[in-house]
C-alpha cells in the first residue's frame, strides 16, 4: 500500500497535507498557547507579512489577533466535529446495514424503510432545523449530522452484504455451524470495509463543508470557540477591506476537502483487487487502460 501511494504523487501529497492537518490541530493549539484571543487593536486588520513575527505573517484581524493563530486553534474545532460525526454515523450505519442485508426479510425491510425518511429531509435544512430548535453547540452538530449521514453507509452495506450472503464461502461458514455475527464480521465486513472506507473519507468533505455553512449561518460553532466557518463569516463584513480574513479560512476548506476526495479516489482503486493494477500505469493513461486478463489480476 505505502509503495501504491508513493507511485501517485497526487495522492501521496494529499495523504501528506491531511497529516499535516491533523498534527496541526493536535499539537498546535498547544505550541501557540493564548495567541489566538490575545487583542491588541494598534495592530488590528494589518494586511498579510505586514506585521513582524511567524505568528502574524497572514495578517490580523480587526480586533489585532493572529489570523494564523486562529487558523490552527480552528483546525482542532473543525476536525472535532468532522471526525466524531464520520466515525459515529460509519459504525451505526455499517453495523445495521451488514445486519439487515445478511438477515434479509423483515429486518432489511425496516432498516430501508427508516433510512429513506431520514434521507427524504435535506440533511442540511434538517440540520438548521434542529440546531436553530436546540441551543447551537458542538455536541449537537455532531449529532445531527452523524444522525442525517447514516443512511448512506447503512443502504451502502446492506447492498454489499446482501450480495455477499449468496457468496459459497458464506454458505460454507453456515455449513460448519459459525454464528451470523461471526459470519458477518469475520467473512463480510473485511470484503465490504474498502467500499465504507471510501466513503466515509468523501462524506468527511461533506460534514466538514456542512459545519462551515452551519456556523456561517451564524448557528454552527459560537464565540469564542472558533472554527474555519465561522472566521469566513465573521470576515465577509471586511472583504474589501481586509480579504484576508474569510480568504485563508476559505482556502483551508479548499485544500482539506480537496486532499480528502483524492486520497478517496485513490484508496478506492487501492482496496479493489479488480482495479488496483491501474495504480501501476502512469497517471495520463490510466483512463485510456482496458481491464486487465484475469490471470494479472490474480
Amino acid at each position: 500500500m505505502w509503495r501504491m501511494l508513493w507511485r501517485d504523487k497526487p495522492a501521496t501529497v494529499a495523504a501528506l497535507v491531511l497529516t499535516l492537518l491533523v498534527l496541526v490541530a493536535v499539537f498546535g493549539p498547544m505550541l501557540i498557547g493564548d495567541e489566538a484571543n490575545a487583542q491588541d487593536l494598534t495592530r488590528a486588520s494589518r494586511a498579510p507579512l505586514e506585521v513582524d513575527g511567524w505568528l502574524y505573517v497572514l495578517g490580523t484581524d480587526q480586533l489585532g489577533r493572529s489570523v494564523l493563530a486562529r487558523l490552527v486553534v480552528a483546525a482542532r474545532t473543525t476536525l472535532s466535529v468532522a471526525v466524531p460525526a464520520v466515525l459515529i454515523s460509519l459504525v451505526v450505519g455499517s453495523l445495521i446495514g451488514m445486519w439487515a442485508g445478511y438477515h434479509r426479510g423483515w429486518r432489511e425491510t425496516v432498516a430501508m424503510r427508516v433510512a429513506d425518511v431520514i434521507l427524504s429531509f435535506p440533511s442540511l435544512l434538517m440540520a438548521v432545523v434542529v440546531l436553530y430548535v436546540f441551543s447551537p453547540s458542538a455536541r449537537n452538530i455532531v449529532l445531527v449530522l452523524a444522525l442525517t449521514r447514516i443512511p448512506i453507509y447503512l443502504r451502502t452495506a446492506r447492498a454489499e452484504s446482501a450480495e455477499l450472503a449468496s457468496r459459497l464461502f458464506v454458505d460454507a461458514a453456515r455449513t460448519f455451524g459459525a454464528k451470523s455475527s461471526a459470519i458477518i464480521l469475520r467473512h463480510v465486513f473485511p470484503i465490504v470495509l474498502p467500499t465504507l472506507l471510501t466513503v466515509a473519507t468523501l462524506e468527511f468533505c461533506f460534514v466538514m463543508l456542512a459545519e462551515s455553512s452551519l456556523s456561517f449561518l451564524g448557528i454552527g460553532i459560537q464565540p469564542p470557540d472558533v472554527s474555519w466557518g465561522l472566521m469566513v463569516s465573521q470576515g465577509r463584513t471586511y472583504l474589501q477591506t481586509a480579504w484576508w480574513l474569510s480568504f485563508f479560512p476559505g482556502l483551508a476548506i479548499v485544500v482539506a476537502t480537496v486532499s480528502a476526495t483524492v486520497l478517496a479516489a485513490w484508496a478506492r482503486l487501492a482496496t479493489d483487487p479488480g482495479q488496483r493494477w491501474r495504480l501501476t500505469l502512469p497517471r495520463r493513461q490510466r483512463r485510456r487502460a482496458v481491464p486487465a486478463p484475469m490471470e494479472e489480476v490474480r
